[in-house]
């Protein structure tokens, strides 16, 4: 895919699966996946893939997201995206920045391997809101301080949004993690977001009022996604998350019916 003058690049890691009544549902409504049977699986899971985006912008290689790693517990397995990478012509040592959407461990898995960091040149960022709520602060989730105090030599916090590399913006959009960030890519009169996990199912981006049961604060979240789609509607604007299927980018629609998305 390309934004202009910029290259962004899914780089696949793996798959996860869940029931999709089991992580997404909306209030009030008893089955709300019967109207969109389309995107489950015969039994009615949902297929999540993992991975990131590779953004090619001037003499910047920016790894947006980091996959699940090397990891299998049924439900989630990765392994691929260093092999994503290579295809496409990159080695880890050519990374020269790795940001982060949030902090969960689907998306930081190849942060590091084995307590070194994978991308041996890059400057790794995080949110300062996500570091405090998953490593530094009182309610540290063990699994997230082993996986990412490595990265400390390497790391810069930010808590503003900020410009990554020409053409690539940081954006806070909190609720699914207190630090949950976005990053725009943008290239002449060119655009595409990359959601993180803001969104989880294109579901989301149709009916206002789905819920997700990872979201740290249910309001806040369904605030900044509804924002975001209403914002980019019946644009030229390309939206994008790791979740979605293929990891296909796309435009939100309200022509001719409701508003949904539909992949590129």
């Amino acid at each position: 895919m390309r934004v202009g003058d910029i290259e962004v690049l899914p780089v696949v890691d793996g798959m996860g699966m869940e029931v999709a009544a089991d992580i997404l549902t909306r209030p009030g409504v008893d089955d709300p996946w019967a109207c969109h049977s389309e995107h489950l699986g015969a039994d009615r899971t949902l297929q999540l893939p993992l991975g990131g985006f590779c953004v090619r912008t001037g003499d910047r290689t920016v790894l947006v997201d980091a996959g699940v790693g090397d990891f299998d517990d049924g439900k989630y397995s990765g392994g691929g995206l260093i092999a994503s990478l290579s295809a496409h012509g990159i080695e880890p040592r050519d990374v020269t920045d790795v940001v982060f959407t949030h902090l969960h461990f689907d998306h930081v898995g190849w942060a590091t391997h084995d307590g070194a960091t994978v991308f041996p040149n890059a400057t790794y960022r995080a949110h300062q809101a996500d570091w405090e709520h998953f490593v530094a602060g009182p309610a540290a989730d063990s699994r997230a301080v082993g996986k990412l105090s490595p990265l400390e030599p390497q790391l810069e916090l930010f808590d503003a949004d900020f410009t990554v590399a020409p053409g690539l913006d940081a954006r806070h959009a909190p609720g699914h993690t207190p630090g949950s960030t976005i990053y725009v890519v943008s290239s002449g009169e060119q655009r595409a977001l990359l959601l993180g996990d803001v969104v989880h199912s294109v579901v989301e981006l149709g009916e206002r009022d789905w819920q997700v049961i990872w979201d740290v604060d249910p309001a806040a979240a369904s605030a900044v996604r509804n924002r975001i789609a209403d914002q980019v509607a019946d644009t030229e604007d390309l939206v994008v998350a790791s979740h979605f299927p293929a990891m296909r980018f796309g435009r939100i629609i309200t022509t001719g019916g409701p508003r949904r998305f539909v992949a590129t």
